[in-house]
């Protein structure tokens, strides 16, 4: 029986994308300066619809991981403080009530990740659920003159942000905001009404997981050089290289691939489009930041162990209080869930007062993903709004 034009053209358009996977074979095709060359390999007999899908191709992979534009922000936003390490933006649309500040991850991307788009936002999430009032921190690139800073400056600037918003808030730390919100709830346990640890790696020693690995297996020399080869701040794109190298067929070569073949798929390339825009485009950290947190906190666990001095007082779990939210991830490879829920051993909270919760899939999951979102931080907000007077 004749094949019709339409499925003669489909046959055409996917024996195209199966030569691609084929040229991808080829080792000298893993560099990306090379692809173009492997696009038009064989390209003869092809119609110009697969011409047009490679051009589409390339000019997606320009967009997001050439042009690197800024991520913007999903919802509506006004900025409450510029401090020198941050914006502050409120979200809210109520009045009435204390904040629930949202400390975004600091750990080479931006802070948009809590509010990363429609449908997969923290920050609509917990208004759609009833927190009347959410701002959060907008972390700043580390520039030339920041790179003496310290963790005190950044808890003084969270300080700041927290006075700013009322002087007391329920504080939600998600992976590096964390231990931040854990330490300023030690330091300062009458402006915190609740916490919420998401993703936060507060006893470093426990579990398995490859940033615990980095910090015990190479010694302080190789994280000063790495300061020093960034002119003393640590370079957002040397940190994107190392997160890359956690997982490589699927940084380096399997998500191309994986574009290419849904090329014709809009709302595939725009969730690619949106999520590399975000992971492409990186924040530079103070080196001496970086450097405290990689030996007093990663390699000496000092806070765990009530031996980290911030704003001139020795910071404890145990002077932590405050109903508490633990929320880990299943398959998280970065902060294991030893290392969030191991915080209960230490806290100060009644342990009636301390929830702990095991939510499906891995770190960023846990402050983007629309499965999370929608089965997970929900009760979370629900358990805010019941603690909050």
């Amino acid at each position: 029986m004749p094949k019709t034009e339409k499925s003669r053209r489909a046959g055409t358009s996917r024996k195209g994308k199966g030569k691609l996977r084929e040229n991808f074979n080829y080792p000298e095709v893993g560099v990306p300066f090379l692809w173009p060359f492997a696009f038009f390999e064989g390209m003869e007999e092809e119609e110009v619809k697969v011409l047009r899908d490679n051009i589409a191709y390339l000019k997606e992979i320009d967009r997001t991981q050439v042009e690197r534009p800024k991520p913007e922000w999903a919802t509506a936003n006004v900025v409450r403080l510029d401090a020198k390490t941050m914006l502050l933006r409120d979200f809210s649309k109520g009045k009435e009530g204390i904040y629930t500040l949202i400390v975004a991850p600091y750990a080479g991307h931006t802070s948009v990740i809590v509010d990363f788009h429609e449908g997969q936002s923290l920050v609509a999430q917990l208004m759609k659920d009833g927190v009347g009032r959410v701002a959060a921190t907008d972390w700043k690139s580390a520039t030339e003159d920041m790179k003496d800073l310290t963790i005190d400056d950044y808890l003084s600037q969270l300080d700041k942000a927290v006075e700013a918003l009322g002087g007391r808030v329920n504080l939600a730390g998600m992976c590096q905001g964390g231990w931040l919100s854990a330490m300023f709830a030690s330091r300062f346990p009458e402006k915190v009404n609740t916490l919420i640890l998401a993703g936060s790696p507060i006893d470093t020693s426990a579990g398995t997981g490859t940033i615990k690995d980095y910090a015990t297996k190479f010694p302080m020399e190789f994280f000063e050089e790495l300061v020093a080869a960034g002119d003393g701040l640590m370079r957002g794109d040397f940190m994107l290289e190392g997160f890359k190298s956690m997982h490589p067929s699927q940084q380096y070569l399997k998500k191309y691939v994986d574009l290419y073949e849904h090329i014709e798929d809009p709302s595939y390339v725009k969730r690619f489009e949106v999520f590399e825009k975000w992971y492409e485009y990186t924040l530079n950290l103070p080196g001496r930041w970086y450097l405290q947190v990689i030996k007093e906190l990663f390699k000496e666990n000092r806070f765990f162990n009530g031996e980290f001095v911030g704003l001139g007082k020795k910071l404890s779990l145990g002077d932590i209080r405050c109903p508490i939210f633990l929320l880990a991830g299943s398959k998280d490879d970065i902060t294991p869930p030893a290392q969030v829920f191991n915080a209960e051993l230490r806290l100060g909270t009644e342990k009636g007062h301390v929830e702990k919760m095991m939510a499906e899939g891995g770190h960023i999951g846990l402050f983007m993903g629309s499965k999370t979102l929608r089965e997970n931080w929900p009760k979370i907000a629900g358990w805010i709004k019941a603690n909050t007077r």
